[in-house]
């Protein structure tokens, strides 16, 4: 029996410490490695190991490369309207928008306006993929996986999505903000959060002015980000959105407009005073809830999903101990005998995210493969990054899970053994059915009107109709513009040989190879009959169970099972 208990935050000792503990500290602290990796972090005390993860502003990361951008913005883009009626609008009432001028005579006067405003929902939403890939490619290669492992916990706290921001650049910079203050103090990352670009427009700060606050980030300011509904009252609500008036961003720049901020005394949490924003962050963070709800939150993400109250109030101690430095917070978890004891321990549901890139560097793979691609993935999986589906980010646990989303994510690891790359089509080059035809019609030779038709309609029916600008053609010219500009996403398949794997290990037989990459994939094992099917498996595929005589054919076979095991629930889980 497991002599390690749960809900104990004394540090494990070092005859409790092993290969299995520290493939544990790995896949939780990191993404997941290679049996060596395991065997490195094995070889050295409980003490070295957590601060190989949480001590990392000193490992060398120089071979990660900065996000080289496509080129897509441009200065006129700033004040970017929100809406293709308003870009039209403004241009009717101004001769241009955007820095592009209403045509003075001639047919669809107003349509290089509209053509504008599509190129940039197009140009945008291609970039953030782009980002998004950059990203995760930055967690398979870094040195410093925890690094990226509290930036994606961040990223799904403090939640903001392309889908509302229409700004690639508003989200990188924040990426930026989340990574720069993964481990450090809560308190400060918090305050730069609530100054950043992307969640002054996400939360729409714009609209919270003196005499007619808008409630939206003074409500999940408490309810999502520090405290948890249930901890404050509606007029704390509202006192706080008062102290948050004026603030807003000039593009990429935090700023405060003194005309529109509410110098009024409020009343805030018991306190009251010419309150501003900062001030309200403080007193938030006084709050003993604030630190039990964060500290419980952060535990459930690494650790597991029950946190008993009483557990909960001893984290949150511990956190305001720290004074809300999550650095040392993490490390005296990671130590703790209850993140190695027995229900913390392949318990974790891992997220797409953390599926997709543990995959890979399990593999030993030093680049994140286009194919399958990672956006497409993601999408079907359930988590694509920069997209959170609401303020409050994504659900974890059990909501990762369903019957048919386990089939996918089998489905992933065929591609992953087995890519398609014959069949393989680019998504970023695919803009959809309906912008492909109209393509066509223009191709074809087709007058605008005619070929932008509803499918099916007689062209003859385009006959008499005036048009100012046209909305199809206009997707379709921003498609052109944005994809010209488009930089490539690297599109290779995964390279790795399990043959050379299962080998360098040292295996003879069916089952030793089978043995490996159990080892290797899986942190809860199979069961004894789960195994033998396996064995026997690569045995057909082999015509042997001697990887000597078939070592010049058994990648196939490898591939077979490894695709068996990562399709299996054990492989769900670390």
């Amino acid at each position: 029996m497991d002599r390690l208990r749960a809900e104990n935050l004394s540090p494990i000792r070092r005859e409790d410490w092993d290969g299995r503990r520290a493939a544990h500290l790995l896949e939780r602290a990191g993404f997941g490695g290679t049996p060596r990796e395991i065997e490195r972090l094995a070889k050295m005390t409980p003490e070295e190991a957590v601060a190989a993860f949480v001590d990392y502003a000193d490992i060398d990361n120089s071979h990660l490369l900065p996000f080289e951008e496509s080129g897509f913005w441009d200065a006129s883009l700033t004040q970017f309207p929100v809406s293709r009626p308003a870009a039209t609008t403004l241009a009717e009432n101004h001769g241009e928008a955007m820095g592009i001028k209403v045509k003075p005579a001639g047919s669809r006067p107003l349509q290089p306006v509209t053509n504008r405003f599509f190129y940039w929902l197009r140009a945008t939403v291609l970039e953030t993929r782009r980002l998004a890939f950059w990203w995760l490619d930055r967690m398979v290669r870094s040195n410093r996986p925890l690094e990226e492992k509290m930036t994606l916990f961040w990223h799904g706290h403090f939640a903001t999505s392309e889908e509302k921001l229409r700004d690639y650049r508003k989200i990188q910079l924040q990426l930026e903000t989340l990574r720069r203050g993964a481990t450090s103090n809560f308190g400060q990352l918090l305050e730069a959060v609530a100054k950043d670009p992307a969640m002054l427009v996400f939360l729409d700060a714009a609209q919270n002015v003196k005499g007619a606050p808008n409630e939206n980030f003074g409500r999940e300011v408490m309810e999502l980000f520090t405290m948890g509904v249930g901890n404050y009252t509606e007029d704390d609500i509202r006192e706080a959105a008062r102290a948050f008036t004026g603030w807003g961003n000039d593009d990429l720049t935090f700023v405060i407009d003194e005309a529109k901020h509410d110098g009024g005394v409020k009343s805030f949490l018991g306190r009251s005073g010419n309150f501003h924003g900062e001030d309200i962050l403080a007193i938030i963070l006084e709050q003993k809830q604030t630190a039990i709800y964060i500290a419980s939150k952060i535990y459930r993400f690494f650790v597991r999903e029950d946190v008993s109250p009483a557990f909960g109030e001893a984290l949150g101690d511990l956190l305001r101990e720290k004074d809300y430095e999550i650095a040392p917070f993490l490390r005296t978890i990671f130590l703790s005998e209850d993140f190695y004891s027995e229900p913390s321990v392949g318990s974790h549901i891992k997220s797409p995210t953390e599926l997709i890139v543990s995959t890979y560097r399990k593999l030993g793979l030093a680049v994140m493969p286009g194919i399958p691609d990672p956006y497409l993935v993601s999408k079907t999986l359930g988590q694509v990054l920069l997209y959170p589906p609401t303020v409050a980010g994504w659900g974890q646990g059990r909501s990762w899970i369903t019957p048919g989303i386990l089939f996918e994510r089998g489905n992933f690891a065929r591609e992953v053994m087995f890519p398609n790359i014959i069949d393989f089509v680019d998504p970023n080059y695919n803009p959809g059915a309906e912008i492909r035809r109209v393509n066509q019609n223009i191709n074809a030779g087709m007058e605008i009107t005619a070929a932008t038709l509803e499918e099916g309609a007689a062209p003859s029916s385009a006959d008499g109709i005036q048009e100012t600008f046209n909305t199809r053609y206009a997707s379709l010219v921003g498609y052109q513009e944005a994809l010209r500009k488009l930089k490539p996403t690297p599109r290779g398949a995964a390279q790795f040989s399990l043959t050379d794997m299962v080998l360098d290990a040292g295996a003879r037989t069916s089952s030793e190879a089978v043995d490996h990459l159990l080892a290797r994939f899986l942190r809860v094992p199979l069961t004894p009959a789960g195994r033998e099917a396996l064995i026997k498996t690569l045995d057909e595929q082999l015509g042997t169970n001697t990887l000597a005589e078939a070592e010049s054919y058994m990648e196939h076979g490898l591939r077979m099972v490894a695709h068996l095991i990562m399709s299996s629930p054990q492989y769900q889980l670390a």
